[in-house]
């Protein structure tokens, strides 16, 4: 499925793999936040950090009634604020995907998976 946005000039199809990269770029330029994580990790068999290319298994972009939605599936670091990174992982999803796409996201919901220790 693909978001479908209309412009003046014709229509633009944007896949959601591209959504996905776009996120999960968003999501992992914040501090606190560690990685992706797969949204299914038993049926990936995946239960480690996401690398750029598989950003697509740890988001789900959905549209309903014209409205996008999207699930972002993080790893964040021990000692961070969880609500605070997600709070900071919500509003940078909405502004990267406004100005990079032209798609307002309907709501974006951030789903910790794990908490994961970094050792300096």
């Amino acid at each position: 499925m693909a978001v479908k946005l209309n412009t003046q000039y014709g229509s633009i199809d944007i896949d959601n793999d591209v959504i996905a990269t776009v996120v999960g770029g968003a999501a992992t330029d914040n501090y606190g936040v560690v990685g992706m994580a797969s949204k299914n990790q038993f049926k990936d068999n995946m239960n480690e950090i996401l690398r750029k290319d598989s950003y697509s298994k740890g988001v789900v972009v959905r549209e309903v009634n014209k409205k996008v939605q999207v699930d972002v599936n993080v790893i964040v670091s021990y000692g961070t604020k969880i609500s605070e990174v997600s709070r900071n992982v919500q509003s940078k999803v909405k502004y990267n995907l406004e100005s990079m796409l032209g798609i307002n996201a309907d709501s974006v919901n951030v789903i910790v998976q794990g908490v994961k220790v970094i050792n300096d």
